[in-house]
Formats: C-alpha cells, sequence, structure tokens
C-alpha cells in the first residue's frame, strides 16, 4: 500500500506534490519521493522518511516545472533501503520516471526475462523497477522518434499482456507528459480530476484518492477504469484509451474498511459512509449487551459510530489516540508495531471503569494489538470487553501491496472464531461476514460467489491474479475443498 500522484500543469507543480503527498501520508510512512520536468531537464529528490523530513526548502527550489510525479512509500516487496525509494527512473527511451502501488505477482519471472531478452538489468529488490524497465523496453520497441498518445498506449497495452498483479501507475516521459494506468483488474486504486488554471486552460493531476485531489483545488472527474490508461501531454491535451484485453473490475475491498481515508471516494462511494454501514451490519449480525461502544481509533471510528446507533447502546471515546503517532499496522517491524501501541493509544478511565464495553476495530490481523489494547482496557477497570470487527477473519495473505507474506502469521488462519477469542481474552469476538461487508459496500444482495464485485482474497483466499511468484516459493493456495 503506497501512495502516488502525478500532476501536468502550466506552473511549476512541486508545491502541489509536496502537500498532495501529505495528505497521502497514511498510506506510507517509510519513504517519499518527488521527479519533477522543466522542458528535458529533470529534478528529482526522494530518501527514507515522512514528506516534512525529506523535503526542505532547499531540495523544493530545485524540483521545478510544470509537471511532475511522487509516492509514499509503504515497503511490501523489497527492502527498507533508501535506494529502494520512489520514483524510479531510467534514461532511455526519452527519460521516464516511474512511481507505483502495489505488487507484481511475476516479478521474478519479470527480471528474468528482462535481463536475458530485454538486456536490461534491474538494480534493486524492488518489483516497481522491474515494471518501469518494462514499461521502458515496451516503448522503445514502439520506436517512436517523437512519441504519440497512442504510441503510450501501445506501451501500455504490452505491459498488461507482461506484467501480472496489482500495479496503480504513474509515469513521467521527459518531455512528453504523464501516464496513469491500473492493472486490468482494477486493484489498486488511481483517480484523476482537473482544474482551470489562470490562463484558461485545464490542469490534470492523478492520485491514490480523492483527497489528495480535492485538497488541490481539482475537480474529481472519475476512478481510471481498470486496464485503461490516461495520458496528459505537455500541452494539457487528455487522452484516454482501454489497454487490455479483457479487463475486469475487482478493487480491493480492504481500501473501504481500513486502507482509504474516511473523506475519501471510492468508486464513487464515500469511505465513511460505506464504514458506518458496515458498523449497522456488524449490530445486526452480532448483538451484545453492553453498556458503551467504543472504537479504535481511527479507522474504526466511523463502524463504532454506525453500530452504536443501530444498537441504541451510547458511543463514546474510551481509547484516545496520540495523533503525533503513526498508524501501528503499517510500521516494518512486529517490534516497533508491539511499542507504539501504548504510545499510540491510551484509554480514557473515567468513561471505561465499570462498564461492559464493546470495541470496534477495523481488523484483527496478527492479533498484537488487539492483545494489547484489551490489556488496557482491563487495566482501565472495564467489567466486560466485546470484540466487534469491521471486517471478516484475515485467513489469507495479501500479495497485491499489503504486507501479510506468511500464512501461519494470521491469527485467523489457525484459530477457529473461539479459540482466537481465547487466545485475545475477551469476553466475545464477532466478525462481519463476507455478506455483510458487501452489503456495506454497496452490495444489496451480499457476494455474488461466482463473479464477486471486489478483490477479497485476504478474506476469501480466491485470488483473481494467481500468486505464481509465492507458489514457486511454497505457497499453498486454497483447494476446491476449501
Amino acid at each position: 500500500m503506497c501512495g502516488i500522484v502525478g500532476i501536468v500543469a502550466h506552473e511549476d507543480v512541486n508545491q502541489n506534490l509536496y502537500d498532495a503527498l501529505t495528505v497521502l501520508q497514511h498510506r506510507g510512512q517509510d519513504a517519499a519521493g518527488i521527479m519533477t520536468c522543466a522542458e528535458d531537464k529533470v529534478s528529482l529528490r526522494k530518501s527514507n522518511g515522512m514528506v516534512y523530513d525529506v523535503f526542505r526548502h532547499d531540495h523544493m527550489r530545485r524540483l521545478i516545472g510544470p509537471m511532475g510525479i511522487g509516492h509514499v512509500r509503504y515497503p511490501t516487496a523489497g527492502c527498507n533501503s533508501s535506494a529502494e525509494s520512489q520514483p524510479f527512473y531510467v534514461n532511455s527511451p526519452y527519460g521516464i520516471a516511474l512511481a507505483h502501488n502495489g505488487n507484481l505477482t511475476n516479478s521474478d519471472e519479470l527480471e528474468e526475462e528482462l535481463y536475458r531478452s530485454d538486456l536490461r538489468h534491474i538494480n534493486t529488490s524492488s518489483d516497481s523497477e522491474v515494471i518501469l524497465n518494462v514499461f521502458a523496453h515496451e516503448l522503445q520497441k514502439v520506436g517512436q522518434q517523437k512519441l504519440t498518445p497512442e504510441g503510450v498506449f501501445e506501451a501500455v497495452r504490452s505491459v498488461h499482456k507482461r506484467c501480472r498483479g496489482a500495479y496503480a501507475v504513474v509515469a513521467m516521459i521527459t518531455g512528453y507528459g504523464i501516464v496513469g494506468f491500473r492493472d486490468p483488474f482494477g486493484i489498486r486504486p488511481l483517480i484523476f480530476g482537473s482544474k482551470e488554471n489562470r490562463y484558461g486552460s485545464q490542469d490534470y493531476m492523478l492520485a491514490s484518492e480523492s483527497v489528495a485531489l480535492v485538497s488541490q483545488g481539482f475537480q474529481i472527474e472519475r476512478d481510471v477504469a481498470p486496464g485503461e490508461a490516461v495520458f496528459i501531454d505537455m500541452n494539457g491535451e487528455l487522452h484516454r484509451r482501454q489497454c487490455a484485453q479483457s479487463p475486469s473490475m475487482n478493487p480491493c475491498i480492504f481500501e473501504h474498511v481500513y486502507f482509504s481515508r474516511p473523506d475519501s471516494i471510492l468508486g464513487g462511494r464515500s469511505v465513511y459512509e460505506t464504514r458506518r454501514q458496515i458498523g449497522i451490519e456488524l449490530a445486526r449480525e452480532a448483538p451484545v449487551e453492553a453498556d458503551l461502544v467504543c472504537p479504535v481509533p481511527d479507522s474504526g471510528t466511523p463502524a463504532a459510530i454506525g453500530y452504536a446507533h443501530e444498537s441504541g447502546i451510547p458511543y463514546g471515546m474510551g481509547i484516545i489516540r496520540n495523533q503525533y503517532m503513526g498508524r501501528t499496522f503499517i510500521e516494518p517491524t512486529e517490534q516497533i508495531r508491539n511499542m507504539g501501541v501504548r504510545l499510540k493509544l491510551n484509554v480514557n478511565r473515567a468513561l471505561i471503569k465499570g462498564k461492559r464495553v464493546i470495541l470496534v476495530d477495523d481488523s484483527v490481523v496478527r492479533g498484537t494489538t488487539s492483545r494489547k489494547i484489551k490489556e488496557m482496557i482491563l487495566d482501565a477497570g472495564a467489567a466486560e470487553v466485546h470484540f466487534r470487527i469491521a471486517s471478516p477473519p484475515t485467513a489469507w495473505p495479501c500479495f497485491y501491496g499489503v504486507d501479510t507474506p506468511q500464512r501461519d502469521k494470521l491469527l485467523a488462519a489457525t484459530m477457529s472464531a473461539d479459540e482466537m477469542r481465547e487466545h485475545l481474552g475477551v469476553d466475545s469476538l464477532k466478525f462481519i461476514s463476507l455478506n455483510g461487508l458487501y452489503r456495506a459496500v454497496g452490495q444489496a444482495n451480499g457476494r455474488d460467489n461466482k463473479k464477486p464485485a471486489y478483490c477479497d482474497a485476504c478474506f476469501s483466499g480466491e485470488y483473481p491474479v494467481a500468486p505464481s511468484d509465492m507458489i514457486e516459493q511454497g505457497f499453498q493456495a486454497k483447494t476446491a475443498a476449501e
């Protein structure tokens, strides 16, 4: 899970890129980078750290030009080295920079192809560098001395044929423009918008979430469709083309549960309203007698509001979040996650003491954070602790951009719901059903098991794209009996 942004405008875009990345900081806290282009000259700044750590005044002064791309990184493939921060850049052909959100599932195979057949060498362990070199090679094969929009789309078509997995991409082609595209299943989000500039023409922006566009004054046009490419040339002209042979809409459903900001719009739906509706569905599916509904902030808050409204049980902020701490789920190591919980969250003891408390959280993945929160609530004098989880049990790893690569590390993969309840030491534990989650995201009849509208592999074990690399490494995919 990373955040990407690309802008083509009629003035320097460095400040807009910086501000947009700040808005997308929740999508990655490991590294940040910006690359801009002024005529034929590119400027790059990237490093490990938060956005405000990476960019200083002298960096921003050098990042000049009317187009550029940016990235905030949450590492899932590769390592935490600053060398793997994005954007990545290659000189040939034209000069191409690329930022990527997602994971390729055939990265090992592609890297071998690039070396043996395409005569391109990969310098890092990042699959983002792989997809950049695939795109660059396919642009080179187009062989246009002066690149046209159709040449860009032809290269994207070839990327779709070669690359498997989840990818939302923004790429800047020096002297030509910026292209954004999504994989044929649309697993990772990408949205574009426009605004009228002071010259009376249009500026364009691509980003992972709508909040990045709105914060910079851009009007939302729509989501980039699965398999679609959007190219904005240096003249500010917008070109669009479907580049996949058989696109299918299967966006990540966990974006609605956790990843995206609640004030974002995904697929035309309010993330906040979806999360509130999840709480309503939870209250209907898993009622319990209690005195207080309490969210685990911040992603559990809208669901807790919905649960309280539907159940009639009072809502209260029993846990207060330190706004100066990051999101523990996306910290790179378990040790750091464990240390971060008590620094990040503090119990409102006066509210909790003596109460039967319903804790509403977004998910239970490893169980580490849930156990510590339970201990904090009991230490504060709660009479009972009931967990209500705004997603189904996470029983399968995600290979599309989330750091859950080993199934035996997932609590739900090795324990039943009752065993998980005992392990966590709570009075009750209930998850929303998969059908309930689908109803919350607008599928009135629940999940269509023959053709699911979302990628829900982390819950169902049904992967829209086979995780080829991981299968070769021994991963056991779901069998028909399961």
